[in-house]
């Protein structure tokens, strides 16, 4: 059995094999304009060059100036239609070949046949094709909202053992709704900034007044977040039902926490400086069409949900996460935590059409974190202040090192990995890493 194949050489174990095809934005140079790309295998695929060759011909998009903008934007805002044609047009022209049997068109969407137009044209192939070590990559979208959601019931259970005991750990509210917070936009930042340690205020150690100065609790969030494609208009919900298509896809995302300044100032109203001086998200965006053969049942809800929540299908992905911990002058990162997104308990389809329900009308670019992704034992936690309960365990990282929380110099990566196998073949879809570090600015 053969199936969708890159004429471009794609290392098995790439993050970026032709079933994947992430959209992204870079620049080549640091005088050179943003540009809209997908990744495949090393390689950034150029899409104004391709636009501007005529090769998205399909009825949607070749009248369309959506690859000649400095952002995702205006191709997030043209609908699944349009992100269809694209995707099948680029996997058309980035084949070598296709023989797909029918379990392959049904996970991977295979197309009728290849279009030899950029494999046979070296001029094009030179400017479209860049190496992805030569490129800077970008936010890829201009986000104007942010909401982080606190969809993960097992990170809800801890936080709640943690700050408030284990009698009540989770508040009755929590299973009738995706809870949420309204974000700050503006500090959103593309994966390897360096973090700025923030200064705030945090509880008193012994009597009035407070601590202030540098956090001391400083933390990783291990998250992803939906990247809204086409929104609403004011005053009309979206239909959970159809809440699909209108998210574009997935992001990895690090909302790195100050948990002493959000102990201290989260009563009455909740997040604000100890979450707003930094969120990170990963440089990639994959599609919910690349992550449709990894779709699985969401848990379980009990109670059952209000019918505007109520899915007639209710599914989540089954991507495979990872965060890995390098301090600084050491030579190997040390795993700290492995969990699933499946583990989500609100899906980002009811996150967004609760976000609508009152009226709320979302944008394209807009972004819904999904909240710490945790699992159900303590090795699947997504932060270190479940991992290390608040500071009271120690986590080793080696032999000689441990962490209660980030110190100056750390390096937090975060990875998520899908895979499915068929037969005799095995695919990857991967989420590029992000990999981000810590610096300390005082």
């Amino acid at each position: 059995m053969a199936a969708l194949k890159s004429f471009i050489e794609v290392r098995p174990d790439s993050h970026f094999p032709i079933q994947n095809l992430p959209f992204g934005v870079f620049k080549h140079r640091p005088s050179s304009l943003p540009r809209p790309a997908v990744a495949i295998g090393d390689y950034v695929l150029d899409l104004s060059e391709i636009a501007l060759a005529g090769l998205f011909d399909g009825p949607l998009l070749s009248s369309s100036d959506c690859f000649l903008q400095p952002n995702l934007n205006k191709f997030l805002s043209l609908g699944r239609p349009a992100w269809k044609e694209a995707r099948a047009t680029l996997q058309k022209l980035l084949s070598f070949f296709l023989n797909c049997s029918h379990e392959d068109i049904r996970l991977f969407s295979c197309i009728a046949a290849t279009e030899p137009k950029l494999r046979d044209d070296a001029s094009l192939r030179e400017k479209s094709l860049l190496p992805m070590s030569e490129v800077e990559m970008l936010l890829p979208i201009v986000i104007g909202d942010y909401s982080d959601f606190f969809s993960s019931m097992h990170h809800a259970k801890n936080c709640g053992t943690i700050f408030r005991g284990p009698e009540n750990p989770i508040n009755l509210n929590w299973f009738h709704l995706p809870i949420a917070y309204h974000g700050r936009a503006s500090s959103i930042v593309i994966s390897g900034t360096d973090v700025i340690r923030p200064r705030g205020q945090g509880p008193p150690t012994g009597s009035p007044p407070p601590y202030f100065g540098p956090s001391r609790k400083l933390d990783f969030e291990l998250e992803m977040a939906a990247v809204v494609g086409t929104g609403n208009e004011l005053g009309k919900p979206v239909d959970v039902n159809e809440a699909g298509d209108h998210i574009f896809g997935l992001v990895l995302m690090n909302d790195w926490s100050a948990r002493d300044i959000q102990a201290w100032e989260y009563v009455p109203l909740g997040p604000f400086l100890g979450k707003s001086f930094i969120t990170t998200l990963s440089p990639w965006i994959v599609t919910l069409d690349a992550l449709e053969p990894f779709t699985c049942d969401a848990p379980k809800q009990d109670p059952p949900p209000l019918p505007y929540l109520a899915e007639k299908s209710s599914k989540n992905y089954n991507i495979s996460l990872e965060v890995q911990i390098k301090p600084a002058g050491v030579e190997e990162s040390a795993v700290v935590t492995r969990t699933n997104f499946n583990h989500l308990y609100w899906t980002i389809t009811q996150q967004l059409a609760h976000h609508t329900i009152n009226g709320c009308n979302l944008r394209p670019g807009d972004l819904l974190g999904t909240g710490t992704i945790s699992g159900p034992d303590p090795d699947s936690y997504g932060c270190l202040l479940e991992l290390t309960w608040n500071g009271q365990k120690p986590l080793p990282l080696n032999s000689n090192t441990t962490r209660k929380f980030l110190e100056d110099g750390d390096e937090v990566t975060i990875t998520g990995c899908c895979k499915v196998s068929t037969a005799a073949l095995s695919h990857y879809v991967h989420l590029l890493c992000s990999r981000l570090s810590l610096v300390c600015k005082r």
